[in-house]
């Protein structure tokens, strides 16, 4: 190498180590800049530690009811993980906790169930435990709802809080057909809209869409894609592409046309809209429930991988005045007003310690506009972070310790 190229070299590092610093100082300032927005407290003694040395896998969904009970599903722990080799135990501890978890309020473990994947026979009872369990929903006669998203899990099934079995909701065992009218694939959320008797799937991981089905005769009333529109499950986007090719997601490339995978939530709001996770496009739609588009807002739109948008909560105001979204790549839950789709604050960090997550998956609220949120991968935690007003907070509030 001659001197010009060490020179030159050394020019673009230290031009490089410049820009770096300057980037860190911005992050530093924004990190500091206060703003009107919802504080939080991270309560790192809740829940309680849990019975019979029991452990989660990934956290995979969360949902509330109206006393504040929370209920979590998760996917367990196996093998060495789980302190046995096959079925024999090799240590005291761990022991897999059962995938539906319900605590109170004060973080007291009210109940636990579930079932291994696949086929059950309970009693008189027969259904399909899902092969990867995901979705989670609560219905107002407080009946328990879990979706799956591994293979063949086209269904969602129904349960009473004691775990009874009460239904299944489409066919098991099914490829994707973003057109089906008899099953669905992957579903990752199901949320309620109480009044007309409907529940709602994001669906999801398999298909590229919303479906609204009637409670009662189970049936698929309608269902839309982006904007809308009819979904199709092979991928169309703008520009142009190799045959075969599905080119990744891109910072330029905006308004497809069509949902990419995973479809990862489909959350109503008491005035009547829908908020739906586009995960991977890194955005959210908002409809009518009738599936009449309104608006969109993008987060993070340069966000690659699995996406910025995993789930959304609102504020327990009549007004929900504001969005929580969860952002599982980013390490960090959003804090966005409803109205304008603006982002005013952030939640957590990256890091493993109480407020900081390795993957943000599922949040909810409860009454009193505390959030709970769930952790995938190797995150494998709840976390609740205690609401304390509006206030003056930082622009990136962190792991919200709380004071000493």
């Amino acid at each position: 190498m001659n001197r010009r190229n060490i020179l030159i070299g050394g020019g673009l590092i230290a031009s490089i180590v410049v820009v770096g610093l300057a980037q860190s100082k911005l992050d530093a300032i924004a990190a500091t800049q206060m703003v009107r927005a919802p504080k939080f407290e991270v309560d790192p003694y809740w829940p309680k530690p849990l019975p019979n040395n029991w452990v989660y896998g990934t956290v995979i969904g969360v949902a509330t009811d109206p006393q504040d009970n929370v209920y979590i599903v998760h996917r367990g722990v196996t093998g060495a993980e789980a302190g046995a080799e096959g079925d024999t135990p090799i240590a005291e501890c761990c022991r897999s906790a059962p995938p539906l978890v319900q605590f109170d309020a004060d973080g007291n473990l009210i109940r636990a169930w579930g079932h291994p994947p696949g086929p059950v026979t309970v009693g008189q009872a027969s259904f399909v435990w899902p092969a990867s369990n995901h979705g989670l929903g609560i219905d107002q006669e407080g009946n328990v709802w879990i979706g799956g998203n591994g293979g063949g899990d086209s269904h969602v099934l129904k349960f009473t809080v004691d775990g009874t079995y009460l239904g299944t909701y489409g066919e098991p065992g099914n490829a994707p057909n973003s057109r089906a009218r008899n099953h669905f694939s992957q579903v990752a959320d199901i949320s309620f809209n109480f009044a007309a008797n409907e529940a709602i799937f994001a669906d999801g991981y398999g298909n590229k869409r919303v479906a609204v089905v009637d409670i009662t005769s189970r049936q698929i009333k309608r269902f839309w894609g982006a904007y809308g529109n009819q979904p199709i499950d092979q991928p169309t986007y703008r520009g142009t592409r190799a045959a075969g090719q599905t080119p990744p997601w891109s910072a330029e490339r905006f308004n497809e046309q069509q949902y990419r995978n995973p479809v990862h939530c489909a959350d109503p709001s008491n005035d009547g809209l829908l908020y739906v996770c586009d995960r991977p496009n890194n955005r959210v739609q908002v409809f009518r429930l009738d599936g009449t588009y309104v608006r969109e807002a993008y987060f993070a739109p340069a966000t690659l991988g699995d996406g910025a948008v995993w789930d959304i909560g609102f504020s327990p105001d009549p007004e929900q005045s504001f969005l929580y979204i969860a952002d599982g790549k980013n390490a960090r839950i959003r804090i966005v007003d409803r109205q304008s789709m603006q982002e005013v604050s952030t939640l957590g960090t990256g890091g493993r310690y109480a407020g900081e997550f390795q993957a943000v998956h599922s949040l909810t609220t409860d009454s009193q506009g505390n959030i709970y949120a769930t952790e995938t991968y190797e995150g494998r935690r709840l976390h609740k972070f205690v609401y304390l007003g509006i206030t003056d907070v930082p622009r990136h509030q962190g792991a919200a310790w709380p004071a000493r």
